[in-house]
Formats: C-alpha cells, sequence, structure tokens
C-alpha cells in the first residue's frame, strides 16, 4: 500500500536506496528498475550522516508544542497562511511524489508496473490515474467515461444530518470480506485518504472536474473528445493556482518570479545553457530530487493545527487532528471510540458519517479573497501554523497506517520529525551548509541554528552534539529555521529548490502553462486571476449551502 513515508529511492545514477528503521542501503540497479518511468535524482553532494541519537533529541525539541487555541496563528508569520493550504500542499506532494510502481518496503514490483509508473509531474494522475480507456483505472471513472465518480456520506442521528449526502465523501470500494476492504477509497493514490481534509480536497478537485465537464458538454464539446478537453482546462487552471496563489503563500514571492521569469539555475536546467549541472529538453521527462522530496517539500508539516473549526458541528477546536485521521479509510477506522485506531475492522460506518461533512469556509478565506462577505465563516478562518521549526504535539505519535507501519514500533519511529530526519541520514542527504554553498548562498550561522526565532529549542543538545548540529544541519531542519527567520515564507536554500521543482514539474508535464507561456485561465474573476477559493467556487456553484452543506444552525433550531 502506498504511502507518503515512501521507502525506496531510483536514484539516477546510484540505483536503489532502500531505507528502513535500521538504516539505508543502495542496491545495484536491476532490470526492472531501470524501466522506471518515475526517478529520483539528487541536486547536491552528498551528506554525512549525524548520530541517530542526537536526531531523537531533536525531534523530541520539534513536537512539543501544545494544541493551539482558537483559529489564532503566531502574530510574526508572514503572510497568514488559511488552514486549507496546508492540505492542498500535501495533496500537491501527491501530485509529484509518488507513481505506481511505489510499494511496500520489501515488496517486489514487476515490470509491467514499473511501465505504468504515473508521471512525476504536476499533471493530476493523483486524481485521474491513467484515464478512463485504462482497463485498470476505469474503476474511478462514472459509466460516462468523462466524469470521476464521486461517493456517499452515511447518515447518523441528528439534525441535518440524518441523510446522506452525495458528493461530500470519497467514492469507496464497497466490497470485500473486511472492513478495510470495503471502506477503501476508489482513487489513483490513497495517501488521498490519509486524513480527512486532504481527502475532501482530492474530493474538491473531482467535483471541479465533473462541473468543467458539464460546462463543456454545455457548449457542444464532442463527446469523443470531452474527457480530453475537460483534464486540459483542469490540469492548466490547477498549474496557474500554484503558480499565482499557493506558491507565493509559502515561498518568497521573488523567488517564484526569478524561477518562472528566467528559469530554472540549478535544477534540470535547460539544454545549451552553461554550468555543471544536468541539461534537458523540455519535453524530456522530469526527475523527483530527493532534496525537495525529502526535506524541502515536508515544509508543510510544520503547518498542521493540532485542532481545526471544522463545521457546525465540530466547531471551535473539537476537529481534533487524530479525529481527522479516524475519518479516513487510509489511516483510520471511522470509529472515534475505538480502543485501537490502527484496527481498521472496528466501528459501525465504512464511509464518512454526514456529521463530519466539510464546512469550506472555515478553510479558505472566500470573505476577502474572492469578496463574497456571504461565505465568511462563523467564528474566522482555521490558519495554517507558521512555517519554522515546530510540529503540534499530535505529530509525535501518528498512526501506524498514515505511513503503512505494521507490528509495534518503538514509540519513536511514530514520531513525524524523527522519521523526516533519519530518512535524510539514510539517503546521504546534503546538510543545509553544503546545500547552501552548491547554490551559492550564504549559510545560517551556528548560532541562528541553534537559536532560531520561537522555534525549537535545542538545550537539550550537549555542547558537542550543539556543534556537530549547527555546522552539519539537516536539510529539512535547516530549511525550516531559514523560513522561521524569516517570518514564515522558504527563502534562500529551501524557496530555491521548491520553486525550481515546481517550475521543471510544470514544464515536463503533458499539459503545460509553462510550455503555452499566452495560455490564461477563463474560470477566475479575470484572465489573470485563478485562486483556490476560485477553484472551490466553481466547483461548488458558488453556492454557501455546497460548500458548507450542514449550515450555522441545525434545522428547526
Amino acid at each position: 500500500m502506498k504511502r507518503h513515508m515512501r521507502e525506496n529511492y531510483y536514484v539516477v545514477g546510484e540505483g536503489i536506496l532502500t531505507t528502513d528503521s535500521n538504516g539505508g542501503v543502495c542496491e545495484r540497479p536491476s532490470t526492472e528498475a531501470a524501466l522506471r518511468k518515475f526517478r529520483f535524482s539528487r541536486i547536491g553532494p552528498k551528506g554525512e550522516p549525524l548520530d541517530p541519537a542526537l536526531l531523537e533529541k531533536v525531534a523530541r525539541a520539534m513536537t512539543v508544542a501544545p494544541a493551539e487555541e482558537g483559529t489564532t496563528q503566531p502574530v510574526s508569520a508572514d503572510p497568514v497562511v488559511p488552514a486549507g493550504f496546508t492540505y492542498l500542499g500535501q495533496f500537491v506532494d501527491h501530485d509529484l511524489t509518488l507513481d505506481n510502481t511505489a510499494k511496500a518496503l520489501g515488496d517486489r514490483v514487476t515490470v509491467n508496473e514499473l511501465l505504468q509508473g504515473r508521471s512525476p509531474a504536476l499533471d493530476l494522475d493523483s486524481v485521474y490515474g491513467r484515464g478512463p480507456r485504462d482497463a485498470d483505472d476505469d474503476r474511478f471513472y462514472a459509466p460516462d467515461k468523462v466524469k470521476l465518480k464521486v461517493g456517499l456520506t452515511a447518515a447518523i442521528d441528528g439534525p441535518g444530518t440524518n441523510i446522506n449526502l452525495n458528493g461530500y465523501d470519497l467514492p469507496r470500494v464497497t466490497q470485500g470480506s473486511k472492513k478495510a476492504e470495503r471502506q477503501a477509497a476508489l482513487i489513483p493514490d490513497l495517501r488521498n485518504d490519509e486524513n480527512l481534509i486532504v481527502a475532501q480536497t482530492h474530493l474538491a478537485f473531482q467535483r471541479f472536474h465533473n462541473r468543467v465537464a458539464d460546462e463543456l458538454a454545455d457548449r457542444g464539446v464532442p463527446s469523443a473528445v470531452l474527457f480530453e478537453r475537460a483534464r486540459g482546462s483542469v490540469v492548466r487552471h490547477y498549474q496557474w493556482m500554484l503558480k499565482t496563489d499557493f506558491l507565493p503563500r509559502i515561498v518568497d514571492p521573488s523567488i517564484v518570479d526569478d524561477v518562472f521569469a528566467n528559469g530554472r539555475r540549478f535544477f534540470e536546467t535547460p539544454a545549451g545553457t552553461s554550468g555543471p549541472y544536468p541539461h534537458v529538453k523540455a519535453g524530456d521527462t522530469p526527475t523527483m530530487p530527493i532534496e525537495f522530496s525529502v526535506a524541502a517539500y515536508r515544509l508543510g508539516h510544520s503547518m498542521v493545527r493540532a485542532a481545526y473549526d471544522w463545521n457546525r458541528i465540530f466547531s471551535g477546536t473539537r476537529g481534533t487532528l487524530p479525529l481527522l485521521f479516524v475519518f479516513s479509510g487510509t489511516s483510520g477506522n471511522f470509529d472515534p471510540f475505538a480502543e485501537d485506531l490502527n484496527d481498521q475492522e472496528s466501528g459501525l460506518f465504512e464511509r464518512l458519517p454526514t456529521n463530519w461533512t466539510v464546512d469550506w469556509r472555515r478553510l479558505y478565506d472566500f470573505a476577502v479573497e474572492a469578496n463574497r462577505p456571504d461565505l465568511a465563516a462563523p467564528a474566522g478562518i482555521n490558519l495554517a501554523q507558521r512555517i519554522d521549526t515546530l510540529l503540534v504535539d499530535p505529530l509525535a505519535a501518528l498512526p501506524r497506517g498514515a505511513f503503512g507501519g505494521t507490528g509495534n514500533p518503538p514509540p519513536i519511529e511514530l514520531n513525524l520529525a524523527f522519521r523526516n530526519l533519519v530518512r535524510a541520514n539514510m539517503v546521504q542527504l546534503a546538510s543545509g551548509q553544503e546545500m547552501a554553498e552548491f547554490l551559492g548562498l550564504g549559510a545560517l550561522k551556528p548560532e541562528e541554528i541553534l537559536a532560531g526565532s520561537g522555534g525549537a529549542v535545542l538545550d537539550a543538545l550537549t555542547e558537542e552534539e550543539k556543534t556537530a548540529f549547527a555546522n552539519r544541519t539537516p536539510l529539512w531542519f535547516y530549511i525550516l529555521r531559514e523560513a522561521e527567520l524569516h517570518g514564515g515564507r522558504l527563502t534562500g536554500v529551501g524557496g530555491r529548490l521548491v520553486a525550481e521543482v515546481f517550475h521543471r514539474a510544470m514544464e515536463g508535464s503533458r499539459i503545460s502553462i509553462v510550455r503555452d507561456p499566452g495560455w490564461r485561465p477563463t474560470l477566475g474573476p479575470d484572465r489573470d486571476t485563478f485562486r483556490m477559493v476560485d477553484l472551490l467556487l466553481f466547483a461548488f456553484e458558488g453556492r454557501a449551502d455546497l460548500l458548507a452543506p450542514l449550515g450555522d444552525t441545525a434545522p428547526g433550531a
């Protein structure tokens, strides 16, 4: 089963880097591995691993942040980011960093699976799979082979919740001898059902596609080409939204502007340019740098809240992060009273109960950004945590289903920060200082690494450990500390890595706004604007009763 904690990396020129709790090994490329469509790469130099005992101390220091109260964000954060973008970022990660060759650790991968690997591009193959004409992936589609299937919620006692709502849960398998089989989402990438918010984000993209298809059909687009026309429009609008709305919220906008205006300088640079880096043609299949997938793009882990003002019923801080795992088919079992979350056979529900239906107004700012005061959240929107070196404490003890874990691992192996730090060790990721030198940037000073600005406190480290950590800082921690010292946006090493990989992933997509610079969005308020709020407004017809189907008050209240 696929998870966001991938255990095998086929790195171009190095072979298969296999990671587990005991360390990392490099295997010679097999004939099968050489056929992978999806390949990882390394931008910078190899680094030297740090002592796991030191990393354990750092991980514990990073996961002490308590559950926050209300919907506020640290006042030093700039910009203030609506919490929905945390999970949009996770959704994008699943579009970028996994293909159908990914298996659980130790599973054999067949040549056929390798040849059918998904693309490492921003093309929404995590939603579309291989398309409605594929003999395996047609199960994700409605009988018309144009629209994507959506699912029903499960009615539960209560005013306004005792009905099944169509289109507010992912489609599910519904068949099988075990509850875990029946509750599995019927989508190409099961990681998009590992928490409730990323599942609802995936569902929003399904609804967006279906609405685009309806609009095109109404305009007379022939059925023979309707799916491809709809997909083309959806992917281009998605890429535009990432470039103009998502990226500038998490990366210094000057870096984003520079990369998209002047091109990449370090990662898979265009053929004919100078420099010692690999050169590519625009249409070549991109690779995925491990500096991005193992470090830079794990920025979203620090944006996660411990609790969410979720909907009318689970308001305030009642939408806790553990419950968002419970109400998913991959990490949870839809049973909030289960003694063991990892027991997927417990509980009465096999799909999302209606009382957990999303209220999008609480995750994105429609009132200000879209000038829709009628769509203001009752108590204000949930805000993401600042990008820094602190993770909320529920991430110190992940459910095993979140990463495909089995058995009874030591508690520290359930700590997300520890897993990130150790995984970088295993693939010999360059330190933050080494990457700064490689990119020609000034490195953070040791005292900046150790002190930060309101982030992780490293007082538990010995003086010797502090010296080692401050001079060979794990890339993930280094990038988060950079952001922390600059108000909550990636800059320097992190900003350059993320912006260049996004640019390359768009350029290498079969459908690409980078290769078609004259394209402009048609589904937003004007020809230069298409944001996540615009995507949701289009998908849900701009209607409050569809964006927040449970409303603000119970029927009859």
